[in-house]
C-alpha cells in the first residue's frame, strides 16, 4: 500500500483491515467505477442540464477520457492538485472525473468563494491548476485566478469555462506575464492514452470544510471511503436506474455529491439533473416536473422557498418520492409537516459534513422520528459518541458534542497539524462541533453548533 499524499492523516492499519473485511472498502477508484457504469448503463441518460443538454453514460465516459488526455497534454501530472470552481454544469462532473483519471487531485471549491479563500486554498494545496468560469453572475473568476497566479509560485494553468455566448479576454490560448497559461476548458479533447494504475486508498479529491472557523480547511476524501459513502447512501434510499436525482445544492457540497447525490445516482444507473440555484424555486420545481425527478436534496431555507412558491409553480411534482433535507440549521417541525401534504413525498432528514459523519432518518421509519430527528449513522461501523465538556459520555436525552469515527470520516485535515490536535481526540474521533442528543430509540437530534469555549 502506497503512503497517502503528504500532509494527510491515514487510517490506522487495524481500521483499514476492518473496513476492507466488512466489504465497505472494495479497492475501486471512482474513475474506474465510472468506466464500469458506462459499460453497464451505456445508452442511458447520465446527465441533464437545462432544456437541451443530455449526456449518456457512454458519452460521459468518452468525454472524461478525452478531457483527461487533454489535461495530460497540457502538462498535468499525477499527484498535482487542481482547484475546481464550477457551478452545477455537466463540465463539473466531467472535469472532476477527468482529473481523477489523470491521477491529479481535484480541490472542490465553492463557486461563491473569492480571492482571499481561493488564494489560501491554492497556497495550502500548492495547486498548479485552476478550472473555473470565465465570468459567473457578474464576477470575473479568470481575472481572480490571474491575480493569484501573479502572487506565485504555484498556479500555472487556468482552464476557463464559458457559457455559450460568452466572450472573455482569456477565452483563447494565452500566457500572462507571470507565466500562467490559459486554455478554454472546451479545448481539452485529445485521443485517450493508456489507463493509469492508481490506488483506491489514495486521496480522490479534497472537499472544503464549511466549519466556519475562518480560513478554509481541506478535507481529503479517498476513493475507498467516498465510493463506500455514496454506495451505502444509495442503498439506504433504494436508488435504482429508474431514479432521477435533482442536484440543486452546489455540486461540490457533500450532500449533493455523495449522500447519495451525483456519485450515488450514477452508481445506480439513474439520471442526474443539474440546476444552479436551489433558492430559485421556479427553476427547481420546473425541472422536477419536466424531468420527472424522484429524489433531491435541499437545505431548510430552500424548503421554505419551495413550499411558499405559488401553487401554479408547485404543480406537477407527483414524480418526487423523497426529499432529503440537511444543513447547518435544523429543519423546523412546521416546515417538515408541510412537505408530505404539499408534494406527496417522503421526507428524509440528514446531518452531514464534508468531513464525513453522516446520519439519516430511514425512509421506512416512524413519522415522528422523521419529523423530529436526524436519524442514525449511515454505516454499522460508524462509532458515535455524545460527550460533555470533560469528554465523558452523556446519558440519552442530554445534549453534548457529537464525536465520530468510521469508514468515511477523515482522520485529519490536510496540512493542519495544530488544528488537528484540537479537532480530533487522541483515539482518532472527529470533534464535529455539533451539539446533539440521542433519543431513547437511538436516533440523533442535532440542535446546532457549540459556542466558542464549550469544547474542552
Amino acid at each position: 500500500m502506497a503512503p497517502m499524499l503528504t500532509g494527510c492523516t491515514p487510517w490506522p492499519e487495524e481500521f483499514v483491515d476492518r473496513y476492507r473485511a466488512a466489504g465497505h472498502w472494495r479497492g475501486n477508484t471512482l474513475d474506474s467505477l465510472l468506466r464500469g457504469w458506462a459499460l453497464q448503463y451505456g445508452p442511458r441518460t447520465a446527465l441533464v442540464h437545462g432544456d437541451g443538454t443530455r449526456i449518456t453514460y457512454a458519452g460521459l465516459n468518452r468525454r472524461v477520457d478525452r478531457v483527461a488526455a487533454g489535461l495530460r497534454l497540457r502538462g498535468l501530472r499525477p499527484g498535482q492538485r487542481v482547484v475546481v470552481q464550477l457551478p452545477n454544469v455537466p463540465e463539473f462532473v466531467t472535469t472532476v472525473f477527468a482529473l481523477m483519471r489523470t491521477g491529479a487531485v481535484p480541490v472542490l471549491c465553492p463557486v461563491s468563494h473569492r480571492g482571499a479563500e481561493v488564494s489560501h486554498i491554492v497556497r495550502s494545496t500548492e495547486a498548479v491548476g485552476y478550472v473555473g468560469p470565465a465570468t459567473y453572475r457578474g464576477f470575473d473568476h479568470t481575472a481572480m485566478a490571474a491575480g493569484i497566479a501573479a502572487q506565485g509560485p504555484f498556479l500555472r494553468r487556468v482552464f476557463t469555462f464559458e457559457e455559450p455566448g460568452g466572450s472573455s479576454p482569456y477565452g483563447g490560448f494565452s500566457t500572462d506575464p507571470a507565466g500562467c497559461h490559459y486554455f478554454p476548458l472546451g479545448s481539452l479533447d485529445s485521443p485517450p492514452g493508456p489507463t493509469l494504475a492508481q490506488g483506491s486508498d489514495q486521496v480522490a479529491f479534497f472537499l472544503v470544510s464549511d466549519s466556519g472557523t475562518g480560513a478554509p480547511l481541506l478535507v481529503p476524501r479517498t476513493h475507498d471511503d467516498y465510493a463506500y459513502q455514496a454506495r451505502a447512501a444509495a442503498e439506504l434510499v433504494s436508488l435504482s436506474e429508474n431514479d432521477v436525482y435533482l442536484a440543486a445544492l452546489p455540486a461540490e457540497s457533500n450532500l449533493a455529491l455523495g449522500c447519495p447525490g451525483i456519485v450515488g445516482t450514477l452508481s445506480a444507473g439513474g439520471t442526474v439533473v443539474l440546476v444552479e440555484d436551489p433558492d430559485r424555486a421556479d427553476d427547481c420545481l420546473a425541472a422536477i416536473e419536466r424531468e420527472r425527478v424522484t429524489i433531491t436534496s435541499v437545505t431548510p431555507g430552500a424548503v421554505r422557498h419551495w413550499l411558499d412558491a405559488p401553487p401554479t409553480v408547485r404543480a406537477g411534482l407527483s414524480s418526487l418520492r423523497l426529499l432529503q433535507v440537511g444543513g447547518r440549521t435544523p429543519l423546523p417541525r412546521a416546515s417538515a409537516e408541510r412537505i408530505a401534504p404539499a408534494w406527496g413525498c417522503r421526507l428524509q432528514q440528514v446531518f452531514g459534513t464534508a468531513e464525513g459523519p453522516l446520519t439519516l432518518t430511514r425512509p421506512t421509519g416512524p413519522e415522528e422520528t422523521v419529523l423530529t430527528t436526524q436519524g442514525r449513522p449511515l454505516s454499522p461501523d460508524d462509532e458515535i459518541r455524545i460527550v460533555d465538556a470533560d469528554g465523558d459520555d452523556v446519558p440519552d436525552g442530554e445534549p453534548g458534542e457529537l464525536l465520530a469515527r468510521g469508514p468515511y470520516t477523515l482522520r485529519g485535515y490536510y496540512r493542519a497539524p495544530e488544528h488537528n490536535a484540537r479537532a480530533f481526540t487522541p483515539d482518532g474521533r472527529f470533534r464535529t462541533g455539533a451539539r446533539a442528543r440521542r433519543t431513547p430509540e437511538g436516533d440523533l437530534v442535532v440542535t446546532g453548533r457549540l459556542q466558542a469555549g464549550q469544547r474542552p
